[in-house]
């Protein structure tokens, strides 16, 4: 029977930062552990990996009371990765040198600048957005004009990037899709990471014309794998940044998991209940991963999709289910999933289609032939990918 339609009186939930999101957490983690902290950090480097993957089901006790803070406290993993991941990314963050974390798209990896950076300093707003139209001045500053003409190059026109903002406060700059920037946009960041201060040549001869880092600066980029050929780094900025790769996750009960909190989060947020069945949310993520893989669980060899079958995609097909079932119930939510595949997998290469109906006519029907009742419903749907 289709799901019924539930919506909720309350306004859904805004997608806060994560400095706000896990407020509570970050202040309670700053009060139970009272080590040492690099200059400038919030968190101990204990804590900050503490925070990132959780403190595994236990609740961590304070010492002594503190007003507003719960006296116990289980901190949620937020991370779905390996743990000495995280913990070389914060002894590259603690010795502030550039961290890099580079995979394949939708493996978290900008998740996972912005809780270290939310776990370091409190923030992961300074943040800047790479493209290929983003100009040097994003990295380095830019001018209030309207100054500017009023009172020629002085320190109040200027205009700092987010990276200068860090230099000047100690904390964590992220630029994220590095690889997406102009060579030479990307190469402002050299000096920066090297001689750890900036040059504003239009103010020499005042105090303003050398910015150099406070104690805690460092900067964190990402960047996809299948970016490379892009704007392919030059070998004196890849010096500047230690290299972390993000691997998709390898547990499939783990990326079950994640996915459907992830798209119960998102259907709230769209003002509903989540009423996708497990089965269902099961049958997903095994299709992503067979396809993501290029062989099934049960080794049965995949072609794998020129599209990146990524976890952040099967959130979003879950979420598109989710909604669907809450405001447009028309049947199992099991038939709108090869259409959602098939809007996945067509956005690079149209040969893509033609691997789908291939992944259909090997380990779906083979599923189905050994009698299981919901791939024998998803090989029934097989025209609808025509």
């Amino acid at each position: 029977m289709p799901p019924t339609r539930t919506t909720t009186a309350v306004p859904p939930p805004r997608t806060l930062p994560a400095e706000e999101r896990y407020a509570t957490e970050l202040a309670f983690l700053a009060a139970h552990d009272t080590g040492p902290r690099p200059p400038g950090w919030l968190l101990t480097p204990r804590s900050v990996v503490t925070f990132v993957c959780g403190s595994a089901g236990e609740p961590l006790q304070l010492a002594e009371p503190r007003e507003a803070l719960p006296g116990r406290l289980v901190i949620a993993p937020k991370f779905v990765g390996e743990r000495a991941l995280v913990e070389r990314c914060v002894v590259t963050l603690a010795g502030e040198r550039g961290l890099l974390l580079v995979g394949e798209p939708g493996t978290a990896k900008s998740m996972l600048s912005e809780l270290l950076s939310a776990a370091v300093c409190g923030t992961g707003a300074l943040t800047v957005q790479g493209t290929a139209g983003t100009t040097e001045d994003a990295l380095r500053y830019g001018w209030n004009y309207a100054l500017l003409l009023a009172q020629g190059p002085t320190p109040q026109a200027l205009v700092d990037s987010p990276v200068l903002s860090a230099m000047r406060s100690g904390q964590v700059a992220r630029v994220e899709e590095i690889t997406r920037c102009l060579p030479e946009v990307q190469d402002a960041l050299v000096s920066i990471l090297s001689d750890r201060r900036m040059s504003v040549p239009e103010l020499s001869g005042t105090a303003g014309a050398q910015v150099a880092a406070a104690p805690g600066f460092t900067v964190i980029a990402t960047a996809n794998l299948r970016d490379r050929g892009v704007s392919e780094m030059s070998a004196a900025l890849k010096r500047r940044f230690n290299f972390e790769t993000v691997h998709p996750i390898a547990d499939v009960e783990a990326e079950t998991a994640l996915v459907r909190r992830q798209a119960v989060a998102g259907v709230e947020r769209a003002g509903a209940a989540f009423g996708v069945d497990d089965a269902v949310l099961d049958v997903l993520v095994t299709v992503f991963r067979d396809l993501r893989a290029g062989r099934s669980a049960e080794g049965w060899d995949v072609e794998r999709p020129g599209t990146v079958m990524s976890t952040a995609e099967a959130v979003q097909v879950a979420v598109s289910l989710g909604v669907a079932a809450a405001y447009l119930p028309a049947g199992d939510s099991l038939d709108l999933v090869p259409g959602h595949l098939l809007g996945v997998v067509r956005k690079d290469d149209p040969g893509d289609h033609a691997r789908l109906l291939g992944y259909w006519d090997g380990p779906v029907r083979r599923r189905a032939e050994d009698g299981s009742p919901t791939w024998r419903r998803l090989w029934d749907l097989r025209e609808s990918l025509r």
